[in-house]
């Protein structure tokens, strides 16, 4: 792996930086976007059996919003509902929208940076094709080849070419597998968070 970065010369060192990054933020993607702490299962079930009679207690809804991003979003309807019990479906969830966005804003954490780094290590190898192809023509001279120096600007040329495609290409697939998740997870948490608020709307339990 040495003799490579010494064949492939400067340009890639930000590859390499980009390489890391990128495994930085796809572990910390994927450790956050674990079901249990967005979406954990059975969770809106426990929580309409907790509102059959009464709204649960203040504590009991700030440890439900501490959970996961679902039990964010059931707690802020709870909230919502405990502060106007009269108000109907069509206002909760109005009221819902902006601490939606908010929650779905954050499971988009990194997403951009990780989408960065995809498209920009292709760009990155290009770079240092062509600085490895500047070097090559510019150590040669008419009549003067110096094949040392045509096999090193060769190698840079091919080493950052290769690197950034060995970067870019499981970068972009796991940017397009939590792009994914991310909107199953925005489309659950919607479904879910609308079936509280049509539960409380229905059932209508005492504050």
């Amino acid at each position: 792996m040495v003799s490579i970065v010494e064949a492939a010369g400067w340009p890639i060192w930000p590859l390499i930086f980009c390489s890391i990054l990128a495994l930085a933020l796809i572990g910390e993607r994927f450790y956050m976007l674990q079901a249990d702490k967005v979406a954990p299962r059975d969770l809106l079930e426990d929580v309409m059996d907790a509102v059959v009679d009464r709204i649960p207690s203040s504590a009991s809804i700030d440890e439900l919003a501490s959970g996961s991003a679902l039990g964010e979003l059931l707690a802020q309807v709870l909230r919502l509902y405990q502060a106007n019990p009269q108000q109907d479906a069509a206002t909760l969830r109005s009221s819902l929208e902006s601490h939606g966005r908010e929650v779905a804003h954050r499971l988009e954490r990194y997403l951009p940076s990780i989408g960065t780094i995809a498209s920009a290590s292709p760009l990155l190898g290009l770079l240092g094709t062509v600085i490895g192809m500047i070097e090559i023509f510019g150590s040669q001279s008419p009549g003067n080849a110096n094949p040392a120096e045509l096999a090193h600007g060769i190698s840079v040329a091919l080493y950052n070419t290769a690197f950034g495609l060995i970067v870019a290409i499981p970068t972009l697939a796991f940017w397009r597998h939590f792009r994914h998740t991310v909107d199953e997870y925005v489309v659950q948490l919607e479904s879910q968070s609308d079936a509280l608020i049509k539960h409380l709307c229905q059932k209508q339990p005492k504050v």
